[in-house]
């Protein structure tokens, strides 16, 4: 027993290790002469220990250089490692360049085609200089609005410091996007050893007629490590600035094909796929089914946002519902592939044969030069009677003349009409809030002038001295002014209440008469009401009113 589970222990650590394997990849399928490429082999295998065999690469490879990295992950609570192995390779020959399969114990690798182009030696004698600038495009001239991959190459014979920068590419006629991050690697240009930053540029002309790619701008400070102290740890960094400046570089852009079709969307393009994917598949389906449809467009040398949509599914028999389109742009070594996803689910509503038309796209071929159509064909669904449906559907349907009743109407009636009420209503007190003034005048509380006016009257006739005093202070409080004001202003008013007060303070009060008071307050003359020149009246009510 002990041995037969020792045995399967060991098959399972064998098929686990069979399973992870030694993945192989590289930074870059396509190089010069001369250069260096990273080959970077990664294994999940915690129970291997060493590192890969090498010596199958010397055949056809310099390796310059090894370099470990372990890295520990959690993902879901469980923990991973994983063992890089980076490995800088030199060809030793142009052309197309195999990288063999490499060994770590029971695990093997998969090989690598690599591209190795011949170099062209157009330098000149700019590759003397310790740092010099190539610029180049994959092509010539390009339909507008198609792709022309820039390369940008910054080679340096010295040391860099970090602080080296790139001026942006602006090109107000044309869309420029950069294709992944910049690469860093070595190459050998007449016997010196160069480190190269690489950075590729996918630039969309929007107008046909000559493009200038713009010159850009590099700059750096090169290390001066014929000064002592730049070996100081701590030590103020030594060296010179130097600027170097790209090449401008002319291109031609020409016009939209004359035989392209005018009702299509511009495609132009190096190649074209058009796919589509079922969930489930509809082989079997029935009246009231869902299913998902994918079409899935992906272009090479077009950005994700200048695909156009696909025709949508209209059927008749067949609801839809799209869903948003899913883009995504992925960076190759020909340049932009973009890439456009729809989905939509499809629900039939009726049993029979449903037929759907065939997706077409029509593009131009930047390759051939050609005018080129990729469709998928027409698709025809099968759709069968749904039984559970069948059996909730109401039978009268058959029955010629029969009524269906549904839920009684007069509830959505009356609600309606009890809307159309409130509504008239509401509109009508706007309305009449509309049309009064937007301050009511306050409402006087008390007896009126005219009341106190009479009061004053009876009692200036009746000499009684008490009365006409408070008559008196009662018709005042209404007038816009004080009663001194008022005496101010009319002198008999004035006599006649000093008469009025000594008559009430005095033993003579008896004798009085109110003919002179009441006299004096029918002839009193109306208060010219007079206002700064420079004040505007108010169109307010006063705030306390007498």
């Amino acid at each position: 027993m002990t041995r037969l589970l020792c045995t399967l222990l060991l098959g399972l650590l064998a098929w686990q290790a069979s399973a992870d394997g030694l993945r192989a990849s590289v930074d870059r399928a396509r190089l010069n002469a001369g250069e260096t490429v990273e080959l970077i082999l990664e294994s999940t295998d915690a129970t291997l220990f060493g590192k890969p065999d090498l010596s199958p690469l010397d055949t056809l490879f310099n390796v310059l250089g090894t370099r470990q990295v372990n890295r520990l992950t959690s993902l879901g609570g469980e923990a991973r490692a994983t063992t890089r192995w980076i490995v800088s390779l030199q060809p030793r020959q142009s052309g197309f360049v195999v990288i063999p399969p490499l060994q770590l114990g029971d695990q093997q690798s998969q090989p690598i085609t690599l591209q190795v182009l011949e170099r062209s030696d157009n330098q000149g004698t700019a590759s003397l200089a310790p740092v010099f600038i190539d610029a180049s495009l994959d092509q010539e001239s390009v339909y507008v609005q198609a792709q022309s991959v820039l390369t940008l190459r910054i080679y340096h014979s010295v040391s860099l410091y970090d602080d080296s920068s790139l001026s942006p590419l602006e090109m107000p006629d044309a869309r420029v996007e950069q294709l992944g991050e910049p690469r860093t690697y070595e190459s050998d240009i007449g016997g010196v050893r160069h480190g190269v930053i690489e950075l590729r540029y996918a630039i969309y002309p929007q107008h046909s007629g000559e493009l200038t790619i713009p010159s850009q701008a590099f700059s750096a400070t090169v290390a001066d490590r014929s000064r002592s102290n730049d070996y100081l740890p701590f030590g103020p960094r030594t060296g010179t600035i130097t600027r170097v400046n790209s090449p401008s570089i002319p291109l031609t852009v020409k016009p939209r094909p004359a035989d392209y079709p005018s009702d299509a969307p511009w495609l132009p393009a190096r190649a074209l796929s058009l796919a589509e994917a079922w969930s489930p598949e509809p082989d079997n389906v029935q009246v009231g089914d869902s299913l998902t449809r994918s079409l899935m467009l992906k272009v090479d040398g077009l950005s994700s946002a200048q695909l156009p949509p696909l025709a949508a599914t209209q059927v008749e028999g067949l609801r839809r519902y799209p869903d948003q389109p899913q883009l995504s742009n992925e960076a190759s070594e020909t340049g932009l592939i973009g890439s456009r996803e729809e989905r939509e689910a499809l629900v039939p509503n009726r049993e029979g044969t449903l037929q759907l038309p065939a997706v077409e796209v029509v593009w131009w071929n930047t390759q051939s030069d050609r005018l080129e159509r990729t469709s998928l064909p027409a698709r025809t669904l099968a759709v069968a009677a749904n039984a559970d449906l069948s059996a909730q559907a109401p039978q009268a349907d058959s029955l010629p003349g029969t009524q269906i009743e549904g839920p009684p109407l007069w509830p959505w009636q009356l609600s309606s009409l009890l809307l159309a009420l409130t509504t008239a209503l509401g509109f009508g007190l706007w309305w009449r809030a509309r049309r009064q003034p937007a301050v009511l005048r306050a409402v006087q509380a008390g007896p009126s002038p005219r009341t106190l006016l009479d009061d004053l009257k009876r009692a200036c006739q009746a000499n009684d001295t008490q009365a006409t005093r408070h008559a008196l202070d009662a018709w005042a409080r209404q007038q816009p002014e004080t009663l001194a004001d008022m005496a101010a202003r009319f002198e008999p008013l004035s006599t006649a209440l000093d008469g009025l007060n000594g008559a009430l303070y005095s033993e003579t009060g008896q004798h009085w008469q109110g003919e002179d008071l009441w006299h004096a307050i029918r002839n009193l003359p109306t208060a010219e009401t007079t206002q700064d020149s420079a004040q505007e009246p108010s169109p307010l009510p006063p705030l306390y009113p007498r």
